[in-house]
């Protein structure tokens, strides 16, 4: 039996310490590992993000700094990371999920425009 494992594609910077804090980073790329190997993950640490996309998610990872999160895309051949921030609100910020929607429109035409967005 051969284990699934989607390579990682990053649209924006990998996370680095500083800014994030290391145990978040470590957090992160654990919760990463788990969606790359198709473990499916749910509250507390992800959720859906319809309002980016079809197979949009996103890692919640809460720290003494902050309430951090990581915007990725399931393709049918890797995992798409679109975003990663520090949130303030309870509330997503609408620049964040725009930013988050051009990301994945541009992934999706660099692809041909093909996959299940």
């Amino acid at each position: 039996m051969r284990l699934l494992h989607k390579e990682m594609v990053w649209l924006d910077e990998r996370p680095k310490t500083p800014p994030l804090p290391s145990e978040v980073r470590i957090e992160a790329g654990y919760l990463f590992r788990l969606v790359q190997a198709g473990v499916p993950l749910s509250l507390p640490h992800s959720q859906p993000m319809p309002a980016i996309g079809k197979n949009c998610h996103e890692l919640r990872i809460n720290s003494s700094s902050g309430i951090w999160r990581f915007i990725y895309f399931i393709d049918s051949d890797f995992i798409v990371s679109l975003h990663s921030f520090c949130k303030k609100t309870p509330k997503t910020p609408k620049r964040e999920i725009e930013l988050c929607k051009s990301r994945l429109k541009m992934y999706i035409d660099l692809k041909g425009g093909s996959d299940e967005q």
